[in-house]
């Protein structure tokens, strides 16, 4: 969970449960650092307005949730296929 640690202090101090409302009011200028460029939790959170959270753990799951392609670093890559019998498999790439 990387890219809400720049965060790590606004959960620590804000009061749960809350509302996404009060969360971005109190911490809404706070910036994540994305693969891709850069979002505060307020970007983040206004799709969320209504959102309750009842612990800090909840509050990171819904800002985890509401992030948007930005935050994917390769889209679509996964070096963790399975190569399934009677395949080659993948040509081994070294990055």
């Amino acid at each position: 969970m990387r890219i809400v640690r720049d965060a790590e202090d606004s959960f620590a101090t804000h009061t749960f449960p809350s509302t996404a409302a009060e969360f971005v009011e109190d911490h809404g200028d706070v910036e994540l650092k994305l693969p891709n460029g850069a979002a505060t939790l307020g970007d983040v959170l206004e799709t969320l307005p209504n959102e309750h959270f009842e612990t800090e753990e909840d509050a990171r799951l819904a800002i985890y949730g509401a992030l948007g392609e930005e935050a994917i670093g390769r889209k679509g890559y996964s070096d963790r296929d399975a190569t399934h019998l009677g395949e080659t498999g993948h040509e081994r790439v070294s990055l």
